[in-house]
Order: structure tokens, then C-alpha cells, then sequence
């Protein structure tokens, strides 16, 4: 459950991310509730998977995920470069962080 736990708060950590950045565009309430509830949920689900994980490989893969899953919305919804070398680099991102994992 942990697990699940941590993904769902990479997940809602993109989300603010993504709300960020539709503030700055359109600045209205809706976009800085959205914000608010994204990062709120984020850490509400962080919280509860470091209660079973270690500290270092919880914040690694969740800001593995928010990191990389924020550049990947930026590159879908936003018209950010898709270069390669960026998905060679966001992928590293990843990489690494269940390499944490895999070592711990």
C-alpha cells in the first residue's frame, strides 16, 4: 500500500506542477484550488508512505516522479522540446531513483 501510496503522490505532485503553470497563465481561483489540492494530496500521500518506506527512497522516486512526469506534461500539453536528450536525461531521473531503491 505504501507503494501505491507514493506513486499517487508523484502523481498529484505533476499536478500542482501542471496548476503552476495554468495559474501563471490564467490566473483564477480555480487554477490556485487545484494547486493547493494537488500539493496537499501530494504530501498527505507522501506522509503516509514514509510511514513504511525510508526516508531517502520515498523523497527520491517522488521527485523522480514529479520531476519527470512534470517535464513530460510540459512536453504534451505545453509544446516543450521533446528532444531527445531531454528524454535520455528524464529517464536517468528514473533510472536512478529505482536504482535507490534496488541498493536499499
Amino acid at each position: 500500500m505504501a507503494w501505491t501510496a507514493l506513486v499517487l503522490a508523484g502523481i498529484f505532485e505533476m499536478m500542482g506542477v501542471a496548476m503552476i503553470n495554468k495559474l501563471h497563465q490564467d490566473r483564477n481561483w480555480q487554477s490556485l484550488v487545484l494547486l493547493i489540492a494537488g500539493f496537499g494530496a501530494s504530501f498527505v500521500f507522501l506522509s503516509y508512505a514514509m510511514e513504511t518506506l525510508a526516508m531517502g527512497t520515498a523523497y527520491a522516486i517522488w521527485t523522480g516522479i514529479g520531476a519527470s512526469g512534470g517535464a513530460i506534461l510540459g512536453m504534451l500539453f505545453y509544446n516543450e522540446s521533446a528532444d531527445w536528450k531531454r528524454i535520455f536525461f528524464m529517464a536517468m531521473v528514473l533510472g536512478a531513483a529505482v536504482g535507490l531503491k534496488l541498493v536499499s
